[in-house]
């Protein structure tokens, strides 16, 4: 006798087909345009780097790859809207440092769960941020921090993105100054507010400012991290250039999520098609220049990573007494 199958299964097979993306076969994936949500305004690091892995993931699949920028709540908005998304592999998140880990260390009620609400696919950048001052301004950190312990509260200080802001705080506190934080949305912002007056130093990262480095409008005091810089060889930690090796290595970073519920296969082809594209020479070349190091991780290592980083930030902004408003 032939068997049929029970209600229940019929209803599963249903929902399955109800939902564009759950029930196809992973390897036609993607049959259709892909976006990458960025969490910032246009023209800063992580902008730049969505871009070029946009652009090689698109001829990769021969599917468009649209970027989405969605600014706000230090990458929250951008965030929620991936969190709700379709969890068929067509809406992903470049979610940074600040979005998996710093968010949830100091900011209450988020609109979204960092370890519940995404599946993690892959790294794809490591990146490099400077302190950064005017031409006239200060020539090295001993002087920056001379001219700030002269003018207790006078000084301004900018950054964007929490991770950035933490280092100021963390910079002052250790450097036993008083400065004064103004906040921005992203580095196209932070820029500005150097080249204006706004401000009198910032922590940013190095694409939106290698350019008027170069040009001599601007001038990089210290990089945060210990990793070799390409387009700034010369430059020394700040740990190292401010006598202070409490500061340890500061690093931002960048990768791709998916919304919780995605299938594991598509995520792990995605990965997969990221790592192509990580090793992509001209890619590499191209974001290496920006202080950007083109990387990626299975799923499994991603999820790893950003949990120890949590792990990891959660006892520095305990430990550091910092208050964040």
């Amino acid at each position: 006798m032939r068997s049929y199958p029970g209600p229940a299964v019929l209803i599963a097979c249903a929902l399955m087909l109800s939902q564009p993306g759950l029930a196809q076969n992973t390897d036609s994936f993607p049959t259709r345009p892909v976006k990458l949500v960025v969490p910032f305004p246009p023209g800063g690091p992580t902008d730049v780097m969505a871009r070029l892995f946009g652009q090689k993931l698109s001829e990769r699949w021969g599917q468009p790859v649209v970027i989405e920028n969605r600014p706000g709540g230090n990458s929250a908005i951008g965030a929620q809207q991936v969190a709700k998304s379709m969890p068929d592999g067509y809406a992903l998140l470049v979610a940074m440092d600040v979005t998996l880990v710093m968010n949830p260390i100091t900011t209450r009620n988020l609109p979204y769960d960092a370890l519940k609400d995404f599946v993690p696919i892959s790294l794809t950048a490591q990146n490099t941020s400077l302190l950064i001052v005017r031409a006239d301004g200060p020539r090295s950190v001993p002087e920056l921090i001379a001219r700030a312990k002269a003018n207790p509260g006078k000084l301004n200080f900018g950054a964007g993105i929490i991770t950035t802001r933490l280092a100021g705080y963390l910079f002052d506190r250790l450097a036993g100054i008083d400065t004064v934080f103004i906040p921005y949305k992203g580095s196209a912002e932070v820029v500005q507010g150097l080249l204006t007056g706004s401000v009198d130093f910032a922590i940013d990262g190095v694409a939106a400012n290698i350019a008027l480095i170069r040009e001599g409008k601007l001038r990089a005091l210290a990089k945060l991290n210990n990793r070799p810089l390409a387009a700034l060889p010369e430059l020394q930690p700040l740990s190292v250039a401010a006598n202070l090796p409490e500061l340890g290595e500061i690093s931002t970073w960048a990768g791709l999520v998916a919304p919780a519920g995605t299938p594991p296969a598509i995520a792990a082809q995605i990965a997969r098609d990221v790592a192509v594209v990580a090793q992509d020479p001209e890619l590499a070349a191209r974001l290496l220049d920006f202080g950007i190091v083109a990387t990626s991780s299975t799923p499994s290592e991603f999820d790893q990573y950003y949990r120890a980083e949590l792990a990891r930030w959660s006892k520095i902004f305990q430990d550091s007494g910092i208050v964040l408003e």
